[in-house]
C-alpha cells in the first residue's frame, strides 16, 4: 500500500523505472533491462539505507521535474545533472530531505548521460517476472511499460518523514573518486575493457589489431538497446553474418559495414551479427556515462583481468556502503 506519491510534472528527455534488471526468462525472448549506470543506481539507494538494487528513476541527457505530495528522503547519484529543489541548488550523492509539495528538478547532465533517483523505501511498483525495470520494448515492468510521461503519479513504499539532518549521508568529492570512478570529467579517450568473444576467430590476427588499436566514437544513433560507434571498419573477409545466437550485455557485434554496436541493458536475447568481444562488466557503468561524440578505445584484458575488476567493483561498493552508514 502505497503511503504518498510523487508526481511527474515534467518527465524530461527519457525516464523510466529500473532496478538490477530481469533474468531468466531469456529463452522466452524477455530483455533483461534494468539500469544502465549499475554502479550509480546502488550508491544512490546505499545514501537511503535502501537495498542496492532497489527500483530508481534513471534519467536520460536531461532529467525530469518531480513533486513530492509527502515529506520524502531522496539521493541522486550519476551524471550531474544540477538539481533543484524548490529552486535551490542541492548536492548530487547527498541524502536530502524533500517536504510534502517539494519540486525537484533536474536539469541538462553537466557530465555524463544519465542520473539515477532514489527514493527512502522505494517505489510502489509491483514487480513483473521479479523486476521492476521499465521493459519499453515488451511492454512491461515499471510504470505500464513506458517512459514517465507528465501527469504520472508513482506511489511510494516507505518515504522518510524524520530526519533531522538533509545532509545526513553524502559523498565528498574524493569519496565519489574513490566509490564512483566510472564518472571522471574530461574530454578525453574513455578505455573499455573486453574479452575476445564468441566469433572473435572469424576475425584474422590483423583485424582484431584494428579492432584494438583504434580510437572509435559514440554515436547519436545509440540507446539503451545499443551504442552504436563510428570509426575504422573492421575487416572481415568472409562477412560478420552468422546463425542467431544468445546476446550478453556488452557483447560488441560488428555490423556488416565493420563498425562496433555494443549491446547494453535492452539487448535483444539474440542476435546475428558475429561478436568479436564482450565488454566486462566492470566498465559497463563507464559505458552508460558516455555521451555521442566521445571517444573510446577497446582493451583486450584476460579473464583473470576481468575477475579482478568485478571483484574489486563489488568491495567498493561494500566500502561506500560502510561508509555512509
Amino acid at each position: 500500500m502505497s503511503r504518498g506519491t510523487i508526481q511527474i510534472l515534467n518527465p524530461g528527455a527519457l525516464t523510466t523505472i529500473q532496478d538490477a534488471g530481469r533474468f531468466g526468462y531469456a529463452d522466452m525472448g524477455i530483455l533483461q533491462a534494468g539500469a544502465m549506470d549499475t554502479v550509480s543506481m546502488q550508491a544512490a539507494n546505499l545514501l537511503l539505507d535502501n537495498a542496492p538494487d532497489e527500483a530508481v528513476l534513471e534519467c536520460t541527457l536531461l532529467g525530469p521535474e518531480i513533486r513530492f505530495d509527502v515529506p520524502c528522503a531522496f539521493a541522486i547519484a550519476g551524471a550531474d545533472m544540477q538539481p533543484l529543489l524548490d529552486g535551490q541548488k542541492i548536492p548530487m550523492h547527498a541524502m536530502i530531505l524533500a517536504k510534502a509539495g517539494s519540486v525537484l528538478k533536474l536539469t541538462a547532465a553537466a557530465d555524463g548521460l544519465r542520473t539515477c533517483i532514489a527514493v527512502k523505501g522505494g517505489m510502489d511498483i509491483e514487480p513483473v517476472m521479479g523486476s521492476r525495470s521499465t521493459d519499453m520494448r515488451c511492454g512491461i515492468g515499471g510504470l505500464e511499460g513506458r517512459k514517465m510521461a507528465a501527469g504520472d503519479s508513482i506511489g511510494l513504499r516507505a518515504p522518510e518523514t524524520i530526519l533531522p539532518d538533509a545532509y545526513k549521508r553524502y559523498l565528498t568529492a574524493r569519496e565519489v573518486q574513490r566509490y564512483l570512478g566510472h564518472l571522471r570529467n574530461g574530454s578525453g579517450v574513455k578505455t573499455l575493457r573486453v574479452l575476445w568473444g564468441p566469433q572473435a576467430h572469424l576475425f584474422t590476427e590483423k583485424a582484431r589489431g584494428v579492432f584494438a588499436e583504434n580510437e572509435y566514437t559514440l554515436s547519436a544513433d545509440s540507446d539503451r538497446m545499443g551504442c552504436r560507434f563510428t570509426g575504422t571498419p573492421i575487416p572481415a573477409e568472409n562477412g560478420t553474418d552468422i546463425v542467431s545466437d544468445g546476446i550478453v550485455c556488452g557483447a560488441v557485434q560488428i555490423t556488416s559495414k565493420g563498425l562496433p554496436i555494443v549491446m547494453t541493458a535492452d539487448h535483444q536475447t539474440t542476435g546475428g551479427y558475429a561478436k568479436i568481444a564482450a565488454v566486462i562488466t566492470a566498465d559497463l557503468p563507464v559505458l552508460a556515462q558516455l555521451k555521442p561524440g566521445e571517444k573510446i578505445r577497446f582493451m583486450p584484458v584476460s579473464v583473470k583481468e576481468a575477475e579482478k575488476a568485478a571483484a574489486g567493483q563489488r568491495r567498493r561498493m561494500k566500502k561506500l556502503a560502510r561508509a555512509v552508514n
